[in-house]
């Protein structure tokens, strides 16, 4: 029995080391509890820290702490006004990427509940 296909695919084919290292941090950063709460909270509406901490039960040092790596990513962006500094998502790319694993892991959920 063989152990390959007939599928002819290159070295040169495939991702490029930075774009491996790159995706792999954000899916790192994703597979974090805390973040993900965090994300799914900006997902839904443009917040301060403050906010975030208090919806979420968490110090705001703790919620800045993670904020801080999410911007390192691009995955969530500040808007200042004024004093307060508000967060939501960074582009439509992270907000198709979490709504997708979302419904994906909803529906696996919900395959598990019949």
């Amino acid at each position: 029995m063989s152990t390959s296909s007939n599928i002819q695919i290159s070295q040169s084919d495939l991702l490029a080391a930075t774009s491996v290292h790159a995706l792999a941090e954000i899916f790192k950063a994703l597979g974090d509890p805390t973040r993900v709460r965090i994300l799914d909270a900006v997902y839904r509406a443009e917040l301060c820290v403050g906010d975030i901490a208090s919806l979420l039960g968490l110090t705001e040092s703790a919620v800045s702490h993670q904020l801080r790596l999410l911007r390192g990513l691009r995955l969530v962006r500040a808007r200042r006004a004024g004093q307060q500094v508000f967060y939501v998502l960074d582009d439509q790319h992270v907000v198709k990427l979490f709504a997708q694993g979302l419904e994906h892991v909803e529906e696996r959920l919900q395959g598990r509940a019949v």
